[in-house]
């Protein structure tokens, strides 16, 4: 079975012409009778060696970070940081494994933020002397200072990676990066901004997700890499914006009162809507946890005590399924009041553009 990935890789060779893969893909999307967009590609397994490379991988990487961590608490970073990095040379590179490959890009922007994390432990006497005990504030900004500097460095290493290796992945740790950056930037301007953080994380996630459209949006029939790396993307903004609104609600502060149980409902919906009109389910799945909860909670209050939890599954579950079997018909829908903006989404069999 061969992926979008090792297809565009193929053109990439030069092993077969743009042109027949074009071809290629729409035959197998006339057999299926569906778009190649319809589905959301990624490529994790290349088969069991990927499992197999991805186990041995983490045993190493494991030991060299307790090893040198023993030494020096930076130093564990660097020895995996710069292993994820050799690596990758072969992993990656050459043997083009997806698995592997992921779990060497965290490694290597995971190593870059353990050795400055590392580095700051190291000098933790010296930095607890310059701010003192009895300055709150200056506390608050000196670690949102340092943490700052550990997401700009991880960035950086992100976008190295990207320039070698260009894993779809890592333009999504870059991005969680950047996010934290702004996010550090913002407590060390305005220190009150601590009571903030949800909105303020939400803030980031949705600035994520206009990343993630914008990649899409350069690519509507998801046939090159930026597809993949607006997956990635997605899945990063999903979390960021779905868990800030609910945690905001209070859904899991005791028991759920059933107006905010319909207020997560309805925003299931709305969510749903979204995820059919940029055909990305991301967000469906972030927010899944809290809508069986708050539908447990109107069981429970209607009567449902000892069936509440599988008929939530059963209701959910059924819904999700149906989602899945009529996305297409949905989506025609869900997008057909959006005008011409429809026409910069993914396409979707049956809709005709707005501006010919």
């Amino acid at each position: 079975m061969y992926s979008e990935v090792d297809l565009n890789s193929a053109v990439e060779a030069g092993a077969i012409s743009p042109e027949a893969a074009a071809a290629f893909r729409e035959h197998i999307a006339t057999v299926r009778a569906a778009p190649i967009a319809d589905e959301e590609h990624f490529r994790l397994l290349t088969g069991f060696n990927d499992i197999f490379v991805a186990i041995a991988a983490t045993l190493i990487l494991v030991a060299v970070a307790k090893i040198g961590g023993e030494i020096r608490p930076w130093l564990g970073g660097i020895a995996v940081a710069g292993l994820g990095w050799a690596l990758a040379e072969y992993f990656t590179r050459v043997r083009r494994m997806a698995l592997p490959s992921i779990l060497l890009l965290l490694a290597f922007v995971g190593g870059v933020a353990a050795t400055l994390v590392g580095i700051v432990a190291d000098n933790v006497t010296l930095l607890e002397t310059y701010v003192g005990t009895d300055n709150e504030t200056l506390q608050r900004q000196v670690a949102a200072g340092i943490a700052a500097t550990v997401g700009l460095a991880t960035a950086l290493a992100a976008w190295l990676h990207w320039r070698r290796f260009m894993v779809p992945i890592t333009v999504a740790a870059g991005a969680v990066a950047v996010v934290g950056v702004l996010i550090a930037l913002i407590l060390i301007a305005i220190p009150d901004a601590k009571t903030w953080s949800l909105p303020i994380v939400l803030g980031g996630g949705i600035l994520m997700f206009l990343f993630a459209m914008r990649w899409d949006m350069s690519d509507r029939e998801r046939r090159t890499r930026r597809a993949d790396v607006a997956f990635w993307l997605h899945l990063a903004a999903a979390p960021m914006i779905a868990h800030p609104i609910f945690q905001m609600l209070g859904v899991f502060d005791g028991a759920i009162q059933p107006g905010i149980a319909a207020v997560v409902m309805l925003l299931y919906v709305g969510f749903a809507l979204v995820a059919l009109a940029v055909d990305r389910r991301a967000l469906l799945v972030s927010s899944l946890a809290y809508v069986l909860y708050a539908m447990y909670a109107l069981l429970q209050t209607a009567g449902a005590v000892e069936l509440g939890a599988a008929l939530t599954a059963l209701v959910i579950g059924s819904a999700l399924l149906t989602l899945s079997v009529f996305w297409q018909p949905m989506r025609r829908v869900a997008i057909a009041p959006l005008g011409g903006l429809a026409d910069r989404l993914p396409p979707v069999p049956g809709h005709a553009p707005a501006f010919g």
